[in-house]
């Protein structure tokens, strides 16, 4: 692991950066990147040699909707037991989160992976649903479990998402400029290098798939740097030690008999065409959008009654949260007037601070002897 943290080739790669004349700013869209790069100051590193690094949608908790919320918060009222994991506990919905939901006396629990889930309802005589989040680094697990067989009582509520379709839609916005993608490297073991190809391919924009220590975080942005000096924009794999070109074949098949890509909204993002997982059809006995369908009426009706108070614009989060611009990669945590004051892991305001994953929180942790 050391070799990875060598003070002595950090230096090398940032003169040989320094020496290319940059003006690069670079996206990642990977918290577990994020926590590298603010925990050994490599933004502030790379400043100086002219690449911003920002991050984006990378944190599977913070780009999951107050609507999913809503629909997990709305089961657990109505006596279904709810599990998840930890980080999506303390997430704010509309108006409640599931922590606030069990605070009312209500059934939610926190598990470890969905087989606890499982375990949970095979005791239990009433219906328990798993709040499923993650990127496709989780999905599989979810798939897995339900073709294993699963109690008649069970059912998934299914927030998993796609990266690649998201960070399409970062360069069809335009809202800032990105130079470059660090892509993540817990989802390219599932995908491969290949998933990305598209994106350069269409777009001109050169990427690199990175470990998540010091050193590949770095050797990836030099990459990158090449890749702009020389004019090319393809997919490069800093991470081959684990990521190969076509990802884990079994995992990616699980994913496509059980799950099927769906357009929905993300956090702070309108409509992402074909980013969602659903349950196919002939797994929709354990959809619980679906078995509960009656019963989540009410929260559609609600939302739908805000968003025309709003005139039909799409909630972004807790008044003066600006977590929806933070994982676009527009503003970044400092740029928010609540961060660090009204705003902190104790007692958050929005998703970026609860999950550790989330940028507000990791700032927070490394450099809050700055605020």
């Amino acid at each position: 692991m050391f070799r990875y943290r060598s003070k002595d080739l950090a230096n090398r790669i940032t003169e040989k950066l320094k020496e290319m004349d940059l003006n690069l700013r670079l996206m990642h869209v990977c918290g577990t990147h994020q926590d590298t790069v603010v925990r050994y100051g490599l933004d502030e590193m790379l400043k100086e040699v002219g690449v911003e690094l920002r991050p984006g949608p990378g944190c599977p908790v913070c780009v999951t909707t107050a609507h999913e919320i809503d629909i997990a918060v709305s089961l657990a009222q109505r006596g279904v037991v709810v599990t998840t994991f930890g980080d999506m506990f303390r997430v704010p919905g509309s108006n409640l989160s599931l922590a606030d939901a069990k605070a009312k006396g209500c059934d939610v629990r926190v598990v470890y992976s969905i087989s606890d889930a499982v375990s949970i309802a095979e005791k239990l005589n009433k219906e328990v649903v798993f709040f499923a989040i993650g990127f496709e680094t989780t999905a599989p697990a979810t798939a897995a479990t339900i073709l294993s067989g699963v109690p008649e009582n069970f059912s998934v509520l299914s927030a998993h998402r796609l990266i690649p379709p998201a960070m399409e839609f970062l360069l069809k916005m335009g809202e800032i400029r990105i130079d470059g993608f660090i892509n993540p490297g817990h989802v390219s073991t599932i995908i491969g290098e290949k998933a990305y190809e598209f994106i350069s391919e269409r777009y001109k924009i050169p990427q690199v798939i990175a470990g998540f220590e010091p050193l590949d975080v770095l050797f990836a942005v030099y990459m990158i740097a090449n890749m702009v000096k020389r004019g090319e924009a393809t997919v490069e794999n800093e991470y081959r030690r684990v990521v190969r070109p076509y990802g884990n074949e079994r995992a990616k098949r699980l994913i496509e008999e059980v799950f099927e890509p769906c357009d929905c909204v993300w956090r702070g993002f309108p409509v992402v065409n074909g980013s969602c997982l659903k349950l196919k059809e002939e797994f929709s006995e354990y959809d619980a959008e679906r078995r509960f369908e009656d019963e989540l009426k009410e929260v559609e009706a609600r939302e739908a009654r805000e968003a025309r108070a709003r005139g039909g614009e799409e909630a972004s989060g807790k008044k003066g949260c600006i977590c929806g611009e933070i994982l676009r990669g527009i503003s970044t945590p400092q740029d928010c007037e609540l961060f660090g004051k009204v705003c902190t892991p104790s007692r958050p305001v929005g998703p970026c601070m609860v999950s550790r994953e989330g940028s507000c929180n990791i700032e927070f942790r490394y450099r809050r002897g700055r605020l």
